[in-house]
């Protein structure tokens, strides 16, 4: 059997066919070099063309990383502005808001440590940048990018979350700092040995250390919430969007997933009023902004996770619609370069069967 499919390729019709070719190269190769339609030149211009389009489907650090970075410079370097807004508004003194005698009586709550601690990025202690707020969720963006090497997706979800994140502090601190509300455990900020002391119009006169007093004035919103939910919000949305929650399946273990950093931001908003250092109202307003926050950041670069493309961001359809467009566009330069050829061998066929009729045509036209 298989050496029939062989013997076949050598019958009659296929060697005419390959003779057709070489002796229209023959004939015709010296032109087409002059102008540059060299075939071995299309050829392997082809190749290379197949070998970009699959290598753009993989979209590596290595293959797409630095025209990322060059795209989006401008963003980092709003980040950059972001740092250096957060670390004036961390140094500034807030607001000393009037504290009275009589506003005592819901600020006398005990100075407590924090349950959670502020465990910052090695370098930016001033930032208050939780650890579980930004490297958890990067861990996940890059375990999804070893499994799916698509470097847009792990640009962009990292992008998105420290947007989201600095946005969030940025704002934060700016409404701390401006409204200067007093934390439930004022009074022992203010008074570390318990001895009042205010002034002739009400207001307390502090004596206590002055960053415990500083900080005193810096309760609403909560930041440790307000952070937590801006990154844990955010690694909720990306979750939701890879293992497509809300693809009306009805599959609710999902939203197992989804809600899972979800409680862990709520528990840190929690631990915060166990600990007197927020009201209820700051880790509420916190938390909410925070939310609203991840939201907006990550509309930037996904699609809704409740949309049929909300697994992937969308600079990644759009590469992927750019490489079909370069695909398709040389295959129509392709089909455009093979049409002289077919017209060149046909042209030919057609003055040898010509050559072939001349005797015929003379002969009914009365010359022989």
């Amino acid at each position: 059997m298989a050496w029939g499919n062989m013997m076949s390729y050598f019958s009659l019709p296929n060697f005419r066919a390959i003779f057709q070719v070489f002796a229209f190269w023959g004939l015709h190769g010296s032109v087409a070099m002059d102008n540059g339609q060299n075939w071995s030149m299309n050829f392997w211009g082809l190749v290379e063309g197949r070998v970009r389009q699959a290598g753009m489907q993989t979209h590596t650090i290595k293959s797409h990383g630095a025209k990322i970075a060059r795209d989006h410079l401008h963003d980092w370097l709003i980040l950059l502005l972001l740092v250096v807004i957060e670390v004036i508004l961390f140094v500034i003194h807030p607001f000393y808001r009037f504290v009275g005698k009589d506003m005592m009586t819901d600020l006398k709550y005990p100075l407590k440590g924090n349950t959670v601690p502020v465990w910052t990025v090695p370098g930016l202690y001033l930032f208050d940048i939780q650890l579980y707020a930004v490297l958890l969720p990067v861990a996940v963006f890059l375990l999804v990018y070893i499994r799916r090497k698509d470097v847009y997706d792990l640009h962009h979800s990292i992008l998105g979350l420290l947007f989201s994140v600095l946005i969030t502090a940025v704002i934060t601190d700016a409404i701390k700092n401006a409204l200067g509300w007093p934390r439930p455990d004022f009074f022992w900020r203010c008074f570390p040995d318990g001895k009042e002391l205010f002034d002739r119009w009400g207001n307390v006169i502090c004596h206590g250390k002055g960053s415990d007093v500083k900080e005193g004035h810096k309760s609403f919103p909560s930041g440790h919430t307000s952070w937590s939910f801006a990154g844990l919000g955010f690694l909720s949305l990306y979750l939701s969007g890879k293992i497509k929650a809300f693809d009306r399946k009805g599959h609710v273990a999902k939203l197992c997933i989804v809600f899972l950093p979800l409680l862990a931001a709520s528990l840190v908003a929690i631990s915060r009023v166990d600990d007197y250092w927020h009201h209820w109202q700051d880790v509420f307003a916190g938390g909410l902004l925070g939310l609203i926050v991840a939201a907006f950041c990550y509309a930037q670069f996904f699609p809704p996770p409740y949309n049929d493309d909300g697994w992937g961001p969308y600079a990644y359809f759009q590469a992927l619609e750019e490489s079909r467009a370069n695909t398709n566009a040389g295959q129509s330069m392709n089909a455009l370069n093979s049409q002289p050829m077919n017209a060149l061998v046909v042209s030919q066929q057609g003055r040898q069967n010509g050559d072939d009729l001349a005797p015929l045509e003379e002969l009914e036209s009365g010359r022989m």
